[in-house]
């Protein structure tokens, strides 16, 4: 078949499965051509959340840049005769006939990470396929969780904490810059969010893996979060999901006193503001990462994913005592958030309107980013070109 995007509002209903390899290849070449001390790096990772944006990233960079074995954990849709599979099904397909290329062992396992069941069957697999796992990465992203205990099903809400919030935002699909009111989140949406998106899901697998004695002394571990400055606060920070957020710092203090005798080493790490599938759907960011976009690529400082992961692996996780904030945490942002580019930022947020949006940002770069997370306007492929969808995993 023929495949076009199909967008609708912040999400593509569809994906490419020539342009998601090609895009998994251009990672695979960045991280090829930096150099990492393989000495000391990686040895057997879990990748939970491995199919897109930072995840995905992680699986590479350890994979080759390390050499190591991947196992990843993602939830994805396969292909259909009549429908595309996911942007995330196709490159862990991607990523698995690279990983056998080059000789690599690579695995992984499609269901809900949230569940038990797919935590017990990992740990079968790295009992039965791999040693024992020496780095956790932690990158899911969801708007529901059910608890594996209570059976309860768990919804995330973007809403500011306290007080209802104004403030500027685009409307990618009517092309729009105007104002959103967002009222605030009462205790049970609060608490809802904090289940879905905050440390409990995290320390759940630290723990059962722990438990099944497959975790390395001295493991290493990491969850993903975005942090933010001023412009984003209130939506990011003072708000719903940054309260889940709070919740990883308080899991990684606990996963360390919880597994003391491993040794197991915890951090979060805060990455810039990128175009991914989550941060689409959060209002104010599509407009505000248009802006960074203009700016940092002006500065020089512009990263995306598979940059900002080699600098993470190579200046932080496997660097010699490397600095943390006063949280512990790896702050891999501060090409963003240092404030000489913020105030260039906020000049432009001050003067941005429906007129000069696009003389202003440069959401064409944002738009390009997006697309490009589900396999299209990828350069190197043929769009006119008749596709098979049906890809399977080797």
């Amino acid at each position: 078949m023929i495949i076009k995007p199909k967008v609708r509002g912040f999400i593509c209903t569809n994906a490419h499965p020539v342009g998601c390899a090609k895009s998994v290849e251009q990672q695979i070449k960045y991280v090829q051509s930096q150099s990492f001390d393989k000495t000391d790096g990686p040895k057997n990772v879990l990748v939970i959340g491995c199919s897109t944006g930072y995840g995905l990233a992680s699986r590479i960079t350890a994979a080759f840049g390390y050499g190591a074995k991947t196992l990843g954990v993602c939830f994805e849709k396969a292909p259909t005769e009549r429908k595309t599979g996911t942007a995330g099904f196709y490159n862990t397909a991607a990523f698995h006939d690279a990983a056998k290329e080059q000789g690599l062992f690579a695995d992984s396992i499609n269901g809900d990470a949230f569940s038990d069941e797919i935590k017990q069957q990992t740990i079968e697999k790295i009992k039965a396929q791999m040693g024992k796992i020496d780095l956790v990465i932690y990158s899911l992203a969801s708007p529901r969780r059910t608890d594996p205990d209570s059976g309860e099903t768990y919804k995330s809400t973007l809403k500011p904490i306290g007080q209802a919030y104004t403030t500027k935002t685009y409307d990618t699909d009517k092309d729009k810059v105007h104002e959103v009111s967002l009222e605030p989140a009462n205790d049970d949406e609060i608490a809802q969010t904090v289940k879905v998106m905050g440390g409990e899901d995290w320390e759940r697998w630290l723990k059962q893996l722990a438990a099944a004695g497959v975790l390395a002394d001295e493991c290493k571990t990491t969850a993903y979060t975005y942090i933010g400055k001023a412009l984003t606060w209130p939506i990011y920070g003072n708000a719903t999901i940054g309260r889940a957020k709070e919740d990883l710092d308080r899991a990684a203090s606990a996963i360390m006193s919880d597994i003391a005798t491993s040794r197991v080493q915890a951090n979060v790490s805060s990455l810039k503001a990128l175009v991914t599938q989550a941060s689409s759907a959060i209002p104010v960011m599509p407009l505000y990462i248009s802006l960074i976009y203009k700016v940092m690529k002006q500065e020089g400082t512009h990263e995306g994913c598979i940059e900002q992961i080699a600098g993470l692996f190579g200046k932080r996780l496997y660097a010699n005592n490397p600095p943390t904030d006063e949280l512990n945490r790896y702050r891999m942002d501060g090409i963003e958030t240092n404030e000489a580019t913020q105030a260039k930022i906020k000049a432009l947020w001050d003067q941005v309107t429906q007129d000069n949006f696009h003389e202003l940002s440069d959401y064409a770069g944002y738009h390009k980013d997006f697309l490009n997370l589900f396999g299209f306007e990828i350069q190197g492929v043929d769009y006119e070109a008749d596709v098979d969808p049906m890809v399977h995993w080797s």
